[in-house]
């Protein structure tokens, strides 16, 4: 009886032990989400009268440095890079100025996300090094927000930058010096706080710096800037709108692209739909007849002429005050043809034109050799314009829904620059039922001023789906859009031209005021939605991402329910 007794003693210690190994498995214990800390720093961070070339910052843990060619703000800019070293894991970090430090001023090391401990890469968020090399550390802070002026998203990283204004102050410092004081907006924020400033006057500037050289270079960068110089201590938060300049014509030595068509490139953005350069193309004395269009999608002319054997031709460019000559070398070349590609096959929808381009640009139009049948075979009248710039031909008429379209152009019905006529070109169309689309009517209100120019984007607002030019009406119909969620833009059209115009900084000029509504519109296939749309009330990002969050929650708990 011992014996058994004994068995089954036993018998629950295992089963004890079991259970016991069971609830006591290791879990690796609590995620580690502290971020490093500074133990000490060499000199102390905050000091003043800094004379070395040397700094020390030893934390508690092991850290790694992350982008830290992005993240790091050194304010004032230094003219040579510090050296950061370990770039390896390590507790702490070196920095080594090579630069000649300013007297009397409070210099800042901003590290952003960059310091972050070794194991879960928990970041130090905007940890900062500050010292002065004068008596006292500058506490005085500035604020402020980004904005783009015409796209709805603004960029990351954007530079924000403070010029002292004194008596060697000059506009031109933000192409050709360092700003005072610097800060970025990084990765995430579209707000900027400047601090460690002395009281002062400065201007205030904020670019979107491609070279990452702390200059303004027009060609690359984006640029916004306050027309007034701010004052510090100021408690206003400033609002910078970031735009591109178009830079004024710079033509560069053309290009022979084939044997009756030369390449001219030039920079940036230009407004040649409304004004032209004026354009000469010679042979010795002789002026060729030319004809000059767009290049496709490129920053680049091109100069139409009838071929010509010689060995080289004189082009001269003439706008407002720009004036260029070049010298091309001709050589033996193949010449281009008449070539004939539409834009829309199958379905056309009933905001658009038919549309042909053409790869020569055409002069002449027998509209008699065109024909236009509905699918009962009956005639259709049209009417035609040609964009001899965009070498596009737009062919109009009354499209019925449910409806099929046969075009058929005869030869010579179309004849290019070099006499050359199409063969039988035939295109089918045919219409959807009015139900598959949408109507979107816009009542305005609180409208500044006009004309205007109201644009339908896509959610992002990069690309415009439909638009309107109103002088004075308030009610702006898009009828018949296909079903899409659109954002609504509107640009307030100060010098009536139709298109939107960017700023300068040299003229002091803001770009044109856009205005981009908070709320997006479903427009959906056999819906009329009727909006009204008040410009008094500000747009907000913050909102915008509120909106979007709530709108994935109520799509998800849709689902759910489904």
């Amino acid at each position: 009886m011992l014996k058994n007794t004994l068995k089954y003693i036993s018998f629950l210690l295992v089963l004890s032990m079991i259970s016991c190994a069971k609830r006591g498995s290791i879990t690796g214990g609590l995620k580690d989400t502290i971020p490093p800390v500074l133990l000490s720093s060499t000199p102390k961070n905050f000091n003043t009268n800094f004379k070395g070339n040397e700094i020390t910052l030893v934390f508690d843990e092991y850290i790694k440095l992350k982008n830290v060619n992005k993240q790091l703000i050194i304010s004032p800019p230094m003219k040579h890079e510090p050296l950061i070293f370990p770039t390896s894991v390590s507790k702490f970090i070196t920095i080594q100025i090579k630069d000649t430090l300013q007297p009397n001023t409070t210099y800042s090391f901003n590290f952003g996300q960059s310091i972050a401990d070794n194991n879960e890469g928990n970041a130090i968020n905007q940890f900062k090094y500050v010292f002065s090399t004068g008596p006292h550390i500058d506490s005085l802070t500035l604020n402020g927000r980004i904005k783009d002026a015409y796209t709805k998203n603004v960029d990351n990283f954007v530079s924000v930058m403070l010029y002292e204004v004194n008596d060697k102050f000059k506009d031109s410092m933000i192409y050709k010096e360092f700003p005072r004081y610097i800060t970025n907006t990084l990765d995430s924020v579209r707000t900027f706080k400047f601090e460690n400033l002395k009281a002062g006057k400065y201007l205030l500037v904020a670019l979107k710096d491609k070279g990452s050289n702390n200059k303004f270079n027009p060609k690359d960068d984006k640029i916004g800037f306050l027309k007034s110089y701010v004052t510090v201590p100021s408690d206003t938060v400033y609002e910078l709108e970031l735009f591109k300049e178009t830079l004024p014509l710079k033509t560069f030595k053309p290009i022979q692209a084939s044997g009756n068509r030369l390449l001219l490139p030039y920079d940036g953005k230009q407004d040649f739909k409304n004004s032209k350069p004026k354009i000469v193309l010679k042979n010795k004395n002789d002026i060729l007849e030319t004809i000059v269009t767009q290049f496709p999608k490129k920053d680049s002319l091109q100069v139409w002429y009838k071929p010509i054997k010689v060995d080289s031709l004189s082009l001269e460019v003439d706008k407002d005050k720009y004036s260029k000559k070049f010298t091309v070398k001709i050589k033996d070349q193949k010449k281009d043809t008449l070539n004939i590609k539409a834009v829309q096959s199958g379905t056309i929808d009933f905001r658009d034109r038919f549309t042909l381009e053409t790869a020569t640009p055409l002069v002449k139009f027998d509209k008699s050799k065109i024909r236009l049948l509905n699918k009962d075979s009956v005639a259709v009248d049209f009417t035609t314009e040609y964009d001899e710039f965009d070498q596009k031909l737009y062919v109009d008429f009354k499209r019925e829904p449910e409806n099929k379209y046969n075009f058929t152009f005869f030869p010579g019905a179309l004849t290019d620059f070099y006499e050359k006529t199409n063969d039988t070109l035939s295109y089918k169309l045919t219409t959807k039922e009015l139900a598959d689309y949408g109507n979107l009517i816009l009542n305005l209100k609180n409208v500044k001023r006009f004309p205007i120019i109201v644009e339908l984007t896509n959610k992002k607002g990069d690309v415009v789906l439909a638009s309107a030019y109103s002088e004075k009406e308030t009610r702006i119909e898009f009828n018949l859009v296909a079903p899409e969620v659109f954002t609504i833009r509107v640009i307030y059209d100060d010098n009536k031209n139709k298109l939107y115009d960017t700023g300068s900084f040299l003229e002091k000029r803001y770009a044109e005021e856009v205005y981009y509504y908070q709320q997006e519109f479903d427009v959906r296939a056999n819906w009329d939605r009727d909006e009204a749309i008040d410009l008094s009330i500000p747009f907000s990002p913050e909102v915008e991402k509120k909106q979007d969050a709530k709108k994935k929650k109520d799509a998800e708990k849709k689902r759910k329910a489904f």
